[in-house]
């Protein structure tokens, strides 16, 4: 099936974003609170994990493997992301606009990040692991490229409690719109 990717592209940088409710239909969402992942020195994360990031346990990609993390992301026993919205997200891929950061120990995938880039604007649509702290060391990695190619957002939408240990914080609807406004001007790319 194809999908008109313009339009959802369109629908995302107008502040909206796609999930399947519980009986799969998938459908445009928005909410008066967004969370944020900040991409300055607000970010930070445990010790232990920068003792994990030092040891080099792990290594980091982009787009190696899209499906694995589009399937991780939606494997679960309770999940938001549909068989059409992955398919959605696979036409994303091909077409520019879906990225997969993973996170590797050796030849095994450990977790990663899944995502839309807009601009400037980077939209975090799931993250998983199968190793732990795999999801967590592709988090810093993705903000450490998000800030070294002059990202202006990281959305993750919804605040929960292993984002908040990142310095996740929540603006309203019109500030949120604001910085995204912002990083819809910006021409960023992360390879």
């Amino acid at each position: 099936m194809e999908f008109d990717i313009p339009a959802i592209i369109q629908g995302y940088a107008q502040g909206y974003f796609l999930m399947a409710d519980d009986t799969n239909d998938l459908g445009w969402y928005s909410s008066y609170e967004r969370t944020l992942i900040p991409l300055n020195e607000q970010f930070y994360y445990p010790k232990s994990l920068r003792r994990v990031l030092n040891s080099e346990r792990f290594s980091f990609t982009i787009n190696q493997d899209f499906k694995a993390i589009v399937a991780g992301c939606a494997d679960r026993e309770s999940t938001w992301i549909s068989q059409e919205l992955q398919e959605i997200y696979w036409q994303l891929y091909q077409a520019g606009w879906a990225y997969s950061f993973e996170t590797w120990q050796g030849d095994q995938l450990a977790g990663g990040v899944l995502g839309l880039v807009i601009g400037g604007a980077f939209i975090g649509e799931s993250m998983f692991y199968r190793i732990s702290e795999g999801s967590k060391v592709a988090l810093v990695k993705l903000v450490e490229r998000l800030r070294s190619h002059s990202f202006v957002l990281f959305d993750a939408q919804m605040m929960n409690p292993h984002l908040k240990r990142f310095g996740a914080y929540t603006v309203n609807e019109k500030q949120y719109q604001t910085l995204l406004n912002q990083g819809l001007q910006r021409r960023c790319f992360l390879e």
